[in-house]
Order: structure tokens, then C-alpha cells, then sequence
């Protein structure tokens, strides 16, 4: 049971979990509604620009993950099957019986957590830029990431921008490098929230779920993703009877920020598609 207190005004709104964790939450437009769930970062914000675009149609929701920005960290192990249970605690606060989920990268591991647990509260699925089961580029990548985070939080705020974005779209956009670098998890407590959820999304297996999952989904992706690359999408899609699949050519993997236009007019038709 989670409670919630929201302001009319702001659209923002508490999540109280019921292992202490306070969820900060926002709440945009009208319509069918969206839960927006980011990666690793675990931020609300990493939604902000698409979010404005998404509520012209639709009630999008999304909120700071546990131990992420404005939300507390609460008592209980981070797994990917916790941060799933915690999108069930917003929507429940948000009085929201069906959404349709997108998650982002690790959101999109939450997104099938929560297809497994609780199917009946989904219409859909977006899985954007995200995989399947451990591999072993995605265990060298994050251990090596992990690695740099004990040792230099800035080196690794800034290792992280580089692999995410097009060189190109960065070098135009460096304000997102400068904003990385001053958010780098410099506390030891922020650091183990970060290790956690490396550890977290490193033990996701989703394989003995997927086939028999019934919702209708969307794979998302792009071509030069070199968080997530494109085989490990192919990979997902394949491993998922009757989803539709769409891999932009180009936007790294934080495509939806690189190519905002196109990444909300792929949601938007999709979900439109679902009647």
C-alpha cells in the first residue's frame, strides 16, 4: 500500500513505499496514460523535454527512481524486481488502474520485471534501448564503469556522456557534458546507490519471462548505441513473438534527448496503433 499527496497545481506528487522510501513523482496532460521509466541515472528529469511533447496526448507520468534525486532510498535490496514494484506504487498513488510503460535502457529491464509481475496493469510496452539478459560486452562495459566510479566519480559522470550521445550532437550540445560533470556522484552514499544499480541491472534475466509475455510491446532502439548496441535489441525483439521492432540510424543511446522529434513521434504512433 503506498500513499500519496499531490499538488494540483504542479502536478507533482508523493510516494510513500512501504519500506520507507519517499518516490518524488510528476504528473503531465490528459489522456491515456504514459509511466515513464528511466535508466540508470533513474532521474524524472531525463524525461523533461519529451514529456512536454508526449502530454499533448497523452497523461504522462514519470518520477526519481529510489535514492535518486528528490526520492529517498528506503530500506529494502535494490533489484530490478524492487524498482518494478515501485512503478506499481506510482501508479497506484497516481490512481491509475492500465498505463502504457516506457523505459529507457535499464527502465526498460523494470518495464519487464513489471510485465512479469503484474501484466493486468499494462497496455503496452516500450522497451527503449534496453536488452534482454547479461552479455558479456554489457558485463565488461559496466564493470569497467563501476570500476571508474570507485575510484574518480568525475571520470566517470564524464565517460558516461561520451558513450552516450553522438560525438557530433555533443560537441554542438556541451552544456550536457559541463551539467554531467557538476551532478557527478561525489558522496559515498551517492556512489553506492549508483554501484547498486549497476549490480542490479547487470543481474537482470528476463529470458525464462519474455516469450510468454502478453502484452503488446515496441523494441526502440538506434543503430549507434554503444551502451546498449543494436544486436542486443535485435536480440530482445527476436526473443519476443509478435513485437514490433524500430531502430533509428543514428542518436546513440540517449536517443531520446539526441533525436527528441523522432523518438516521440515512434511512441506516439505505436501507441496510437494499439486502439
Amino acid at each position: 500500500m503506498s500513499a500519496v499527496s499531490v499538488s494540483a497545481s504542479s502536478g507533482a506528487f508523493t510516494v510513500e513505499t512501504t519500506d520507507g522510501a519517499v518516490l518524488r513523482a510528476f504528473s503531465e496532460g490528459q489522456g491515456p496514460v504514459l509511466l515513464l521509466v528511466s535508466g540508470l541515472g533513474g532521474t524524472a528529469g531525463f524525461w523533461k523535454s519529451n514529456a512536454a511533447t508526449l502530454a499533448r496526448s497523452f497523461r504522462v507520468i514519470r518520477f526519481d527512481q529510489r535514492g535518486i534525486g528528490a526520492s529517498t532510498r528506503g530500506m529494502a535490496p535494490c533489484t530490478i524486481a524492487q524498482l518494478a514494484r515501485d512503478c506499481l506504487d506510482v501508479l497506484d498513488a497516481a490512481g491509475v488502474e492500465r498505463a502504457v510503460l516506457l523505459g529507457h535502457s535499464t527502465g526498460g529491464c523494470i518495464g519487464q520485471a513489471l510485465g512479469a509481475i503484474a501484466p493486468e496493469r499494462l497496455d503496452g510496452l516500450i522497451l527503449s534501448a534496453t536488452w534482454l539478459k547479461p552479455s558479456h560486452y554489457m558485463n565488461a562495459l559496466f564493470g569497467a564503469r563501476r570500476s571508474i566510479l570507485d575510484e574518480n566519480p568525475q571520470a566517470y559522470a564524464a565517460t558516461a556522456v561520451l558513450i552516450s550521445y553522438p560525438p557530433a550532437w555533443l560537441e554542438a550540445n556541451w552544456g550536457v557534458y559541463e551539467a554531467a560533470l557538476a551532478a557527478a556522484p561525489a558522496s559515498v552514499e551517492a556512489r553506492q546507490v549508483v554501484r547498486e544499480r549497476i549490480d542490479a541491472l547487470l543481474s537482470f534475466d528476463g529470458s525464462a519471462e519474455i516469450a510468454t509475455l502478453p502484452i503488446p510491446t515496441l523494441v526502440l532502439g538506434a543503430r549507434d548505441d554503444m551502451i546498449v548496441p543494436s544486436f542486443l535489441q535485435e536480440d530482445l525483439a527476436t526473443a519476443l513473438p509478435g513485437c514490433r521492432k524500430i531502430l533509428l540510424d543514428s542518436g546513440g543511446h540517449f536517443f531520446p534527448v539526441s533525436r527528441p522529434d523522432a523518438f516521440t513521434a515512434k511512441v506516439v504512433e505505436w501507441i496510437g496503433e494499439l486502439g
